[in-house]
């Protein structure tokens, strides 16, 4: 990791604690971030992507233990998904653990939640050093293209955000896309929401 990356966690970590939101790059395409226990930060970010709070947002995990302790079941085709799947994927439980705190504007109306275990060296060193998960939605208004890359982002969104890395901007990946989205319940069955 180098230092402008451990700079941009240690900056986050102060940003997230307080409360704050930050637009950082993901495993995917750049996103916009708070602490996932943190039901005022969840609110800012609904408010700052104009977006319907009907829609959950994905949770971003860094690790299998924080998976296990953030998801009230995780079934054994879950882990067979995460370790097959080559690219990105975002999984749809039933629902979370209570005691992981998980803020209720997270959950969808059937109770569900969107949890993502990445593979990203930042991100999962940024939900690691937080001891939380980590909300990860595009880091865009609402209906508008999501950025593939930091100088697609708008003026608004960045002006919006308590914190924005530094890390990565010059980045520009071929195939930038949001993750896979799997509903998953806990019979076994899956179905695919977004390919």
């Amino acid at each position: 990791m180098t230092e402008l990356q451990l700079s941009d966690i240690k900056a986050c970590l102060e940003i997230l604690r307080r409360g704050g939101i930050i637009v950082y790059p993901t495993d995917t395409i750049w996103g916009i971030g708070c602490d996932a226990c943190c039901s005022e930060a969840v609110k800012k970010i609904f408010e700052l992507k104009k977006r319907a709070d009907a829609k959950a947002l994905i949770t971003l995990v860094g690790s299998e233990g924080q998976l296990e302790r953030t998801v009230a079941d995780v079934p054994d085709v879950a882990w067979q998904l995460i370790e097959y799947n080559t690219e990105p994927l975002t999984i749809v439980y039933d629902a979370p653990l209570p005691e992981a705190g998980i803020a209720p504007e997270l959950r969808a109306p059937d109770g569900s939640i969107g949890v993502r275990l990445t593979s990203d060296e930042f991100c999962a060193e940024l939900c690691k050093r937080l001891r939380r998960p980590l909300v990860s939605t595009s880091a865009n208004v609402s209906g508008q293209a999501a950025p593939a890359c930091f100088a697609d982002i708008s003026k608004d969104i960045i002006d919006g955000a308590d914190y924005v890395c530094m890390s990565r901007r010059d980045e520009r990946p071929a195939q930038a896309e949001p993750s896979t989205v799997m509903r998953l319940s806990s019979g076994g069955l899956f179905k695919v929401l977004r390919p």
